[in-house]
């Protein structure tokens, strides 16, 4: 029988911690531990993991920073199985809710599937605020990411992301855990597994909850940061390079061609398919929330992300490729020193 090892790594989220504690408590299947990495936060966290022990197995460990990444292999150090083979690592970002069965479901489709790696996708909670639900729509929709987020039949292969996240522990030994990488380091996990033989799956009954940042703000910063990220991954991993991954980065170029196109020439014909792109994300995004408000909100936060992640992922390509920058000269705070 598997054996269920959630692990956490967590910096100042106090109140998230506490949520996603609680909704563990209430786990169909009681079965697993729980381990707490507190990479270096500047509150103090063990209080609030200390309300949880008479319901839940946790173990808490307080660490200096280092990213998310490395607490997360910090944390596998500290699993303890008898078998290996039988013990799975479970990664859930720090901002997540999970369902009652959540653990059960993914009992059940270890015993259903096989696979060395999982993932499951993200959604958000009714009592999200409407940026946080229109953030979740352009993070998950067909018109953004192709819905690879959301959606079992939108994936061929499918790369976990450490929000919601399992890993055989014998797997996750053999490739070294993450690397280095502070931004994609889970993709990049899910590639060097592959690489070494290993299988991944996509669970359609684990989602969780995921509430991503508060502002467009921090969302640009965010996807910008993950646009970075693509073109050192495809120079990790020049195998699983796919087209479409520029295509946030052509949307973006488009974008100020249709200007130029219209100022120059009088001609709005490229602006014309950004209009019915518009078009098809608000209609699109009022049909899956049934809400106005999240509807024009999803517009603005789908632009915000294939403008943001197109510059990155441009600015990273040119970095890379045309003046051969090496990814830790080009980009220093994508990887722990």
């Amino acid at each position: 029988m598997p054996t269920i090892s959630v692990i956490i790594a967590i910096y100042n989220r106090k109140d998230e911690l506490f949520e996603l504690l609680n909704s563990l408590t209430h786990q169909t299947d009681k079965d697993f531990e729980v381990i707490i990495v507190d990479d270096g936060s500047q509150i103090n966290l063990k209080p609030t993991a200390d309300l949880f022990h008479q319901s839940l197995s946790i173990k808490f460990f307080w660490k200096d920073n280092s990213g998310p990444g490395l607490s997360r292999n910090y944390g596998a150090k500290r699993v303890h199985a008898q078998d290996v083979a039988q013990s799975w690592l479970v990664f859930v970002d720090s901002d997540v809710i999970v369902e009652q069965d959540y653990i059960e479901n993914i009992r059940k489709n270890l015993s259903e599937i096989s696979c060395d790696a999982f993932g499951g996708a993200d959604k958000a909670h009714k009592g999200f605020n409407l940026m946080q639900k229109a953030i979740s729509y352009s993070m998950t929709s067909v018109f953004t990411t192709g819905g690879i987020r959301g959606s079992k039949k939108a994936i061929s292969k499918f790369q976990p992301r450490s929000f919601n996240m399992g890993v055989r522990q014998s797997a996750f030994e053999k490739v070294g855990g993450f690397s280095e990488m502070r931004i994609g380091e889970d993709p990049d996990l899910s590639m060097k597994l592959w690489e070494n033989g290993f299988s991944t799956a996509f669970f359609d009954d684990i989602g969780v909850y995921h509430k991503r940042r508060v502002d467009f703000g921090k969302f640009s910063k965010q996807v910008y940061q993950f646009g970075c990220a693509r073109p050192i991954l495809n120079q990790r991993h020049p195998e699983y390079v796919k087209f479409s991954f520029a295509f946030p980065s052509l949307f973006f170029l488009g974008y100020i061609l249709g200007f130029l196109e219209y100022f120059m020439f009088h001609n709005g014909l490229i602006l014309g398919f950004y209009g019915f792109y518009t078009f098809l994300v608000f209609f699109h995004a009022l049909y899956k929330t049934r809400n106005v408000s999240i509807a024009a909100l999803a517009v603005i936060s789908t632009y915000i992300q294939m403008f943001s992640y197109g510059f990155g992922f441009l600015k990273s390509w040119i970095l890379l490729n045309v003046i051969r920058q090496k990814p830790e000269d080009a980009f220093p705070h994508h990887f722990y020193k």
